[in-house]
């Protein structure tokens, strides 16, 4: 029977949603929480593309649980990790102005309890591109999610196209581990220069913040040139990197042209694929892409 403790209020966009802690309180709310669930996970430092992930969750969901937790095994150096922007405040303000009914926000012991030793660990998807520049992320990103969706048990996931390897890494290991969740992919929020929305984005400073759209138009010289009827690979790699080439505060990292639903690297571009970078501005490193097809 439904408690008063554990009745679940519909909250409306611009109320506060519920704030819980730990796995206990967690648990309480969701035994009274309308179906279907929908599930935002974040690391919190929330800007309009979280927004639009939390609208469409409460569009098409009865409950809205967002989850607001730094993940530390998925950063590969402790520097990054304390750097990585916070303001829990103004995140849950804005949960409460898109419509989230909950909002787990646990310390670190409630995700990752004492004697904590398992580590998920997704296969091929994961080991290019960000993989290979971030050991051990995938396995960090795949742990705790694999938390969260059993935690949570909701109908429908919603994750931004911005990390698309993320996307197909998250889809894999839940469809692998029968988690019952299935992964929403949303379009990439950008600013009106192109910049792709990012909590990275903060580190900037006014020239690295000038300079990073350069991002948005290589992919977009990449897609262009496909879309004139280009299908090598290579040349759609070329124009991509000619064109970050004229930004002397782009450190490049990787371009890729790759088959989207496996990321292996393409010759000829023959079905749908990801045109998909990684590069530095100073400190600060900026992943974007683009499909084809």
């Amino acid at each position: 029977m439904t408690t008063a403790a554990t009745r679940l209020p519909r909250v409306d966009r611009g109320s506060s949603p519920q704030v819980v802690r730990t796995r206990a309180e967690l648990r309480a709310l969701l035994a009274a929480a309308p179906r279907p669930l929908g599930l935002v996970p974040t690391m919190g430092w929330l800007h309009a593309g979280h927004a639009s992930l939390i609208r469409r969750a409460r569009d098409e969901s009865a409950t809205v649980v967002v989850t607001i937790f730094v993940n530390p095994r998925q950063f590969g150096e402790a520097a990054d990790y304390t750097r990585y922007p916070r303001n829990e405040a103004r995140d849950l303000e804005m949960c409460g102005a898109e419509g989230a009914d909950i909002v787990f926000a646990p310390p670190a012991e409630e995700v990752y309890p004492p004697g904590y030793d398992t580590t998920v660990h997704v296969g091929a998807i994961a080991e290019p591109l960000e993989g290979a520049a971030r050991p051990g992320h995938f396995d960090g990103v795949a742990t705790v999610v694999a938390i969260l969706f059993s935690l949570v048990r909701a109908e429908r996931a919603y994750f931004g196209q911005k990390d698309a390897q993320q996307v197909l890494v998250v889809r894999r290991m839940a469809t692998d581990l029968a988690l019952g969740t299935e992964v929403a992919a949303c379009p990439i929020v950008r600013e009106p220069d192109g910049l792709a929305l990012s909590s990275r984005n903060v580190h900037l400073s006014a020239a690295e913040r000038a300079a990073a759209p350069v991002l948005h138009r290589a992919l977009a010289a990449g897609a262009a040139l496909h879309g004139a009827g280009e299908r090598d690979a290579t040349a759609l790699r070329d124009e991509i990197r000619r064109v970050l080439a004229a930004e002397p505060l782009a450190r490049v990292e990787y371009v890729s042209c790759a088959d989207a639903a496996t990321l292996e690297e393409l010759r000829t571009v023959d079905r749908p694929a990801l045109l998909s970078l990684a590069a530095r501005f100073g400190a600060t490193r900026l992943i974007d892409n683009q499909p084809l097809g």
